[in-house]
């Protein structure tokens, strides 16, 4: 379905269902539905050949190298400062748009590999990262020798190394990029990247990383920086657990949500994530950013670093707690403000 536009097989199956449950609130809530789809807000698409203005005011040049990527989040900014990318997807057509615009289109993972000097992997999760790698047709089965492999998922540091170790085995090179940063940053090129693995990959790597971050920081052995990447998310959804847990009783006790929110800007609490998504809980209003079952997929891998050092987080933990909670709603493909 797109825009105003139902198709008869949609529309056949909407008639036969609401004669049959006669509840004016479920009548209701197909309505808010379809107005939600047909809303051109709520789906915006992704035109590869928009330039970010963060992209514009920086003087990127074209690397020798090609670059492949596994996933498509972050590829608009390489083709747009001029790089060569080849790129593959599960989903195929959503590649269509980068092929418009000059990026080649892979059958396979281990074809992207054969075609590429670098190939970048960004995938939902760890297992997604492991089976691109491991499978059939997957990265293992290409010839690795010189290949560098850069593994941009969130993922923990035992899954960095087992990929580690098997990319390099069979020759090829191995760096660990985490991102920090949302799908707007991600668009406009802002994003922070904590990478480790070898250097001299990290280095051929900086002319990719400044078309899609505004900093990248080496952080030396592998482990190291997926380890940051987890401390960090554990803080922030910690914090954001707390915000909406603050405005929550600041709601049942008689106060207004939006003057807690102006006084805590005037505090040393004030930060852009803060106020960003303290407008959201209030707004009640959560298109993605960063989805809220990312959020507590990253928890848990925090949580599970931690039960292997034998280190307490009972906050880490409670907040975990309240974002499965939140999934188990419906909320997971949701910003992570609507925990």
């Amino acid at each position: 379905m797109h825009g105003s536009r139902k198709h008869k097989p949609y529309q056949e199956f909407k008639e036969k269902l609401l004669s049959s449950c006669k509840s004016a609130g479920f009548k209701e809530a197909v309505q808010q539905i379809e107005e939600f789809i047909a809303s051109p807000e709520n789906f915006q698409h992704l035109f590869a050949s928009d330039v970010s203005n963060a992209l514009q005011s920086r003087n990127i040049q074209a690397s020798n190298l090609k670059f492949g990527f596994l996933g498509l989040g972050m590829i608009k900014n390489l083709l747009n400062s001029g790089h060569s990318v080849v790129v593959w997807n599960r989903t195929a057509t959503k590649c269509r748009k980068f092929q418009e615009v000059g990026a080649e289109v892979a059958d396979t993972p281990s074809d992207v590999i054969e075609m590429t000097d670098v190939t970048f992997s960004c995938v939902a999760d760890p297992q997604v990262a492991k089976e691109l790698v491991f499978e059939n047709c997957g990265v293992m089965s290409a010839n690795l020798v010189g290949k560098g492999y850069v593994e941009m998922t969130g993922v923990d540091p035992e899954t960095s190394h087992d990929i580690a170790e098997q990319i390099i085995s069979k020759g090829g090179r191995y760096l660990e990029a985490q991102i920090q940063g949302s799908k707007n940053q991600a668009e406009e090129g802002t994003l922070i990247i904590l990478a480790a693995g070898e250097r001299v990959l990290f280095e051929e790597c900086q002319i990719c990383f400044e078309a899609i971050s505004r900093n990248s920081l080496y952080m030396g052995d592998v482990g190291n920086a997926t380890k940051m990447n987890l401390v960090l998310q554990m803080i922030s959804g910690v914090m954001l657990a707390g915000i909406a847990e603050g405005l929550a009783l600041a709601n049942r006790a008689g106060l207004q949500q939006k003057d807690v929110l102006e006084v805590l800007e005037l505090t040393s609490m004030s930060s852009e994530l803060v106020m960003q998504k303290g407008n959201a809980i209030i707004k009640g209003e959560f298109p993605p950013q960063q989805e809220l079952k990312h959020m507590q997929k990253d928890l848990k891998l925090a949580l599970n670093l931690a039960e292997g050092l034998e280190h307490p987080l009972p906050i880490t933990a409670a907040s975990n707690e309240v974002y499965k909670h939140a999934k188990c709603l419906g909320y997971g493909s949701h910003d992570s403000s609507a925990v």
